[in-house]
């Protein structure tokens, strides 16, 4: 093999390994900008931020765009318990349940925040 030759097949090579590693990497959860808001209604918890915090969490929990498809394990059990602290008990039990149901080694933990709403 001549040298041009061998060059060339060496700047195709770089070119595919840039071209390859420049797209975004696909993660496990869609995430959206969830960090962020629970931060922020973590460290002062106001009514308008928490119909933000609610919105983010129906968002997280209808639309999976993460390679495993599936919500975030303790995302329903976080939006199933926000949901019974605004009154939504019932909506938000049935959150905690999916969280069982999903992720079955919460239910220790999570059947005992559901007793206690229960009460």
């Amino acid at each position: 093999m001549n040298m041009k030759k061998k060059i060339f097949i060496g700047v195709i090579a770089v070119l595919a390994l840039t071209i390859t590693s420049c797209s975004s990497p696909k993660t496990l959860y869609s995430w959206y900008d969830y960090e962020d808001l629970a931060y922020e209604y973590n460290k002062e918890p106001t009514e308008e931020l928490q119909v933000k915090v609610l919105e983010q969490y129906k968002k997280l929990t209808d639309k999976q765009k993460g390679i495993r498809g599936v919500v975030p394990p303790g995302m329903y059990a976080e939006y199933g318990y926000l949901l019974c602290k605004t009154g939504k008990t019932t909506e938000g039990i049935a959150f905690l349940k999916k969280e069982i149901s999903l992720y079955p080694e919460s239910e220790t933990y999570i059947s005992r925040i559901i007793n206690q709403l229960e009460k």
